[in-house]
Formats: structure tokens, C-alpha cells, sequence
């Protein structure tokens, strides 16, 4: 156990505490009933600071805590240091395969986050986890990534190899960074060419780094998949195996999910019915948060980490059908969205919650398709204005 959710530990008046706390939260859901499938149409609001809400953030890591394995993001490290002293259990859950948590362990400490290797859950934990369902004990597998995806299918009792004629039962594949050569494609071509079962950790696309964004593992994936005409069964966020891995490893009561990706951190929690929030210092912008659908919509939206340590403004609707938060109005008009602001001080974010509100109702099930390009630009009018 690495101490997460376990409420006897912190005390039966600390639990209560959070029970109030995310009742609070809850109540700021219209009608005060579940979303469904159906997603949501408006960002939630939060009587308490999110920290107080929820027992356990599940964070993301590239895009949220750092870039790409480097650099701190900016707030990350106070904000998290703030979230735990306050009683807030951290876990971080990554798709990139490529690190160990015990390496990414120590990146975090490093950094400024203490962390311990059990705090650490990984997309290779996860698609080792799977493939050890699926196979023998002692079986050997293909690995086309790195290090961590080696020692996760090591702890399963199952034994990584490097050639197609190593004869190997399965592949895995899982990012390997931008060193990786191009032949180990080539080696996973071969073996799945020749009727093995495909793995992959996970099918980001993308990985932010310091330098801009650049291929993720899903990229890669797309090379194999053209090559051979195979599809990988994948482990990753948002789907299943990954939901399973963090439950088992964190035993999270009331757990937020914290990402800056809408197809895996978000989508992930929207299937595993828990709450989100998305962070926009990553990969997705303010233009692609309207056009979400409705799996991709989060339950909060805050600029960085310190959204955790606050409380989150409420939307409401007007009986002509805008939406105001914060002094702002949005609305649909035209074929557009609209968004006027009037009084002082006016925070950008708060008019991003009202235009998510205005577009994700006119889409319903679907995706806005609204110009919402004037909307924006005012937007960016109030940012340089603060």
C-alpha cells in the first residue's frame, strides 16, 4: 500500500471534513444529478478549494507537473507542495512508459515534489499488468520502448527481449524518447508481421516538451499499424486497463483527475466516473476545450496547478440563454459565440468557463462547430489588459 485513501490513518474527523467538503461540491451539479453520458454542459463550481474537495489528485505529468521529463512547470511545485500539507493525498499517473517510477521518483523530488517510487503509477505498469493476464508466466515479450516498460513487465515475472527471433510470444511498445531508432519499428513490424499479439502502453499522439510539442508513442504505434495492418491492444489513458492499475495501486475514495490532454486525462475520468480537471499548460488550448465533446468535458478548467487551491467560480445561465461567469457573458449569436466583459480586473479563465458553457450546450452530444474567433480575441484582450 503507498498510504493513498486510507482514511484510518487520517482520522475519522478529517474524513468527515472531506464529506462535507465534497458535498458541497456536488451540490453546484444541476439538479444534483449525475451527468451520464450525456457530459456536461458547463464547467462545475466549488464552494472549496479543490485540495479540500477531493482526497487524492491523480496528476498527470508531462504538460501538468513538468515539460516532457524536464523543467517544472510554473506554480507546479508550490502548488502541489501546498495541496499536500493541507492533507491532500498526490498521485501521478502518466502515460509516458518511457521512465521508472523510481526514476520519475526522483525527477519529482528533485524538483521540489517529494515523491516515492509507490506514488508513481505508469501506462507500462499498466499494458504489463494486461499482458501478463494474457500470457504465461516467464513468457518472453517484445519491447520496443524503454526502461520502464523493461522493469514493469520484470515485476510481472515476464522476460523482455529485443529481437523478433528471440522468440518472443507478444510485443510491447511504448514510448522510447526521441533517441529511439527507427529499426526497433522495423523488429516490431516483423514480429507482429508474423502473427504475434500487439501491445502498446497507450496512443498519445503528442508529447509537449520544453521546445514545442513532438511525437508521442502514438505516433510511433501509427508507423507499426501501417506497416502491418495490426491494431495494438492498448493499456493507457482513457481506457480501462489504466482506470483498473490506478485504483489498485492508490485506493483513492474521492479522487480528482488532473490533466492537461482532453482524449486521455479527461476522456479517462469521464469513463471511470470521476470528477476532472483540465489545466491549460499543455497540450490543449482554449479553442479546442470548446469544440470538446462531450467525453472530453472537464469538470473544471483552471490556467495551472494553483486551481487545486482554489475555489472554482460557479456558471450560471441567464433567461435569455447566455452564460455569465466573473463578469463575463457568453452567448451564441450568428453562428458565433459571443463574449462581452464589463468591470474591473476581469479574469480571462473566468470568461473561458462561460464560453465552455455556451458552446457545449449548443453542441449537446456533438462538438461546437461556432466561429469562435472574435471570442477569443477578446479573451486575449483581457490578458494583456491584467
Amino acid at each position: 500500500m503507498t498510504g493513498f485513501g486510507q482514511e484510518d490513518v487520517r482520522g475519522q474527523a478529517q474524513g468527515q471534513v472531506r464529506d462535507q467538503a465534497h458535498s458541497q461540491v456536488r451540490s453546484h451539479v444541476r439538479g444534483g444529478e449525475p451527468h451520464g453520458r450525456q457530459g456536461r454542459s458547463r464547467p462545475e463550481g466549488s464552494a472549496v478549494a479543490l485540495s479540500e474537495a477531493y482526497d487524492t489528485a491523480l496528476l498527470d505529468l508531462d504538460g501538468v507537473v513538468y515539460f516532457a521529463g524536464g523543467d517544472a512547470i510554473p506554480y507546479a511545485v508550490e502548488a502541489l507542495g501546498t495541496a499536500r500539507a493541507g492533507g491532500m493525498h498526490l498521485a501521478y499517473v502518466t502515460n509516458n512508459a518511457l521512465r521508472t517510477p523510481d526514476a520519475v521518483a526522483a525527477h519529482l523530488t528533485d524538483l521540489g515534489v517529494p515523491a516515492e517510487a509507490g506514488d508513481v503509477i505508469t501506462s507500462a505498469q499498466a499494458v504489463a499488468r494486461l499482458i501478463a493476464d494474457e500470457v504465461p508466466p516467464g513468457s518472453r515479450i517484445l519491447v520496443i520502448g524503454g526502461e520502464g516498460l523493461r522493469v514493469a513487465l520484470r515485476e510481472r515475472g515476464l522476460v523482455p527481449v529485443e529481437s523478433a527471433d528471440d522468440d518472443p510470444v507478444a510485443v510491447v511498445q511504448g514510448y522510447g524518447g526521441p533517441e529511439l531508432p527507427w529499426g526497433r519499428f522495423a523488429e516490431a513490424s516483423y514480429a507482429v508481421g508474423r502473427g504475434l499479439p500487439w501491445y502498446a502502453s497507450n496512443t498519445d499522439l503528442t508529447i509537449p516538451g520544453v521546445r514545442g510539442v513532438g511525437p508521442g508513442n502514438g505516433a510511433a504505434v501509427e508507423v507499426v499499424r501501417i506497416a502491418t495492418g495490426a491494431e495494438p491492444k492498448v493499456a493507457g489513458k482513457p481506457l480501462p486497463p489504466m482506470h483498473r492499475e490506478t485504483v489498485l495501486r492508490t485506493g483513492a475514495r474521492r479522487p480528482l483527475v488532473v490533466g492537461d490532454r482532453l482524449d486521455t486525462d479527461i476522456e479517462g475520468a469521464f469513463n471511470g466516473g470521476v470528477d476532472s480537471l483540465l489545466v491549460l499548460t499543455g497540450v490543449t488550448d482554449v479553442a479546442r476545450l470548446l469544440a470538446a465533446v462531450p467525453e472530453h468535458r472537464p469538470t473544471y478548467v483552471a490556467a495551472d496547478l494553483r486551481g487545486l487551491l482554489a475555489a472554482q467560480p460557479e456558471v450560471t445561465e441567464g433567461a435569455d440563454g447566455s452564460f455569465g461567469c466573473g463578469g463575463w457573458t457568453a452567448a451564441v449569436s450568428g453562428g458565433a459565440l459571443v463574449l462581452d466583459g464589463t468591470g474591473d480586473g476581469l479574469d480571462p479563465l473566468d470568461g473561458v468557463r462561460a464560453l465552455c458553457a455556451a458552446a457545449w450546450t449548443d453542441a449537446g452530444a456533438g462538438a461546437c462547430g461556432l466561429d469562435a474567433g472574435k471570442a477569443l480575441g477578446r479573451l486575449g484582450e483581457a490578458g494583456r489588459a491584467r
